[in-house]
Formats: structure tokens, sequence, C-alpha cells
């Protein structure tokens, strides 16, 4: 963790919440709440983009068995195109937090917004590196959404979802022009909606 952020919060049931997905062509937004156990600590959190997909898979494993709570909610593709990506992943940070099974007294979100909740609240800048709570919740989400693209790449042979994990890199653009666009393709995200109006 760098520059680590203090919460003026002090109670055990503190929530740290991420999400993971905006900025695909494909696929859910996924988001994850965690409220760790301070008898527990789980050490190496750090954000899920700097860790290798082995260290993110065997933290995960800790993660759910040594927290106090945790859930993994979504948006799906058909929410984020009727509500555009930034509300699809308030949406998703939403569901995750209402789905903990121990409520939190306080919750921390990654980033500069906030979802519309009654939770007592605050966003985190760069949360997902300096809150140890909102990291889990970010390893949680990536890989729960990695494996779903994993799923998706069996899905639809062809689109390389299992190594570009449906972000839009030429090898991804270049499949959607050849092969076309898939029902798990969202719509409303430029390149995609493109192709379509073609």
């Amino acid at each position: 963790m760098q520059d680590l952020f203090t919460s003026d919060y002090e109670g055990p049931d503190l929530a740290g919440v991420d999400e993971v997905g905006r900025g695909p062509l494909a696929g859910d937004v996924v988001a994850a709440a965690v409220i760790l156990d301070p008898a527990r600590p789980i050490t190496g959190l750090r954000d899920s983009k700097k860790l290798s997909q082995r260290r993110r898979e065997a933290l995960a494993e800790a993660i759910r068995e040594q927290a106090l709570a945790w859930s993994v909610a979504r948006a799906t593709v058909a929410e984020i195109d009727e509500l555009n990506i930034l509300h699809a992943s308030l949406l998703a940070m939403k569901r995750a937090v209402e789905s903990l099974p121990v409520q939190p007294g306080y919750v921390l979100v990654d980033g500069n917004r906030l979802p519309r909740w009654h939770y007592a609240s605050e966003p985190v800048v760069k949360g997902d590196d300096r809150v140890p709570a909102i990291a889990a919740a970010s390893i949680l989400a990536k890989v729960q959404r990695d494996r779903e693209l994993m799923d998706l790449d069996a899905q639809y042979p062809g689109y390389g979802f299992a190594s570009h994990k449906g972000y839009p890199t030429a090898t991804h653009l270049a499949a959607l022009r050849e092969l076309g666009v898939t029902p798990v393709h969202r719509r409303s995200f430029a390149p995609v909606r493109a192709l379509l109006t073609d």
C-alpha cells in the first residue's frame, strides 16, 4: 500500500468497494465489497492490476476465507447500454454493498464518485492502492470478471476474450470487424456502435 488513506471511522465494520470492467467493449461490469477481519490480516493486498494472475487468484481465495464479509455483484451489458457505464458501475457497487451478509457501518469507495445510497461513505481516489479493503474488493472483482471472460471466450471463439478480457485491443477490434457484434458487446460504446451503424 502506497500513501495509505486513513479514515476517521474507527468501527470494525468498514467496507471497501471497487469495480472492474469500465473500459471493455464486452461483458458485465463487476463490483465487489469487502469487510476485512482485523484479527485475520491478509498480506500483499494492493491494486489488482499490479498483481500477477496467480497472485490475484491466491489472494482472492484468502479474502473469501478470512474476510468478515464479502460480496460480488454486477451490472449487465443491457444495463450498461441503458444507463451508461458510469451509472452502471455505481449500480454494481451499490448492489455489492447491499449484498454483504454483514452490513457495514462505513463504506470507502474507489474513485471520486459515490453511488446513491443510505450508507455513511466517502470516495477515495486511487483507493485500490491506498485502502486494504478496497484493494481486496478490486481483487475479488477482477478475478470474477476475468473468469467470466474466459467463459465468454469458449462461448464466442475467435474474439480473443481470454486474452484481452473485452478491452479494445487491435486484436479485438479486428475480430469485431470480421466476425460481427455479439450479444455480450456493449452497443453504446463507440467502436461497437460504429459497426452497427455502418
